[in-house]
């Protein structure tokens, strides 16, 4: 009866921790993301490189014109700036636990839309993935699995 307990317990305490994945997004009354075709992503001074081109390849991928880099205007006009957070944790790797995308007007800098995916530990998804569930609810969000 007793180890019966301490298993009911241990199941219990692993299944509180390990928590759950999420999506959350947004978007500003009467936005039409359609209009958009060419996208500038904003590195993060603290960005290695890697996560403003995983999320301007994604764009690309997804049909849009797409450059990065670390100025806080784009080298050429485009109908939006994006912008992003990534937060990384420790856990035997690391990965990335959040990623949250801001699709910005070109010229007000304005969020037309936004979407964070939250994944911890035992649900973690590659960088390249986190990136395609994000934007993937931004543009087509009844297409998210």
């Amino acid at each position: 009866m007793r180890n019966a307990f301490r298993v009911i317990c241990m199941i219990l305490v692993c299944w509180l921790v390990t928590g759950c994945a999420s999506m959350q997004s947004s978007r500003a009354p009467g936005t039409d993301l359609s209009t958009l075709h060419t996208f500038y992503v904003q590195k993060l001074p603290e960005d290695d490189g890697s996560v403003v081109k995983v999320i301007s390849d994604r764009l690309n991928a997804m049909g849009y014109q797409s450059t990065y880099g670390a100025g806080e205007h784009p080298p050429k006009e485009t109908d939006s700036i994006v912008t992003y957070q990534d937060r990384w944790m420790w856990d035997i790797t690391m990965y990335m636990i959040r990623l949250t995308i801001q699709i910005r007007d070109g010229k007000s800098r304005a969020i037309l839309a936004s979407a964070e995916s939250y994944r911890p530990s035992l649900e973690r998804k590659s960088p390249e993935g986190m990136a395609e569930e994000v934007l993937t609810e931004i543009f087509n969000p009844k297409e998210r699995k």
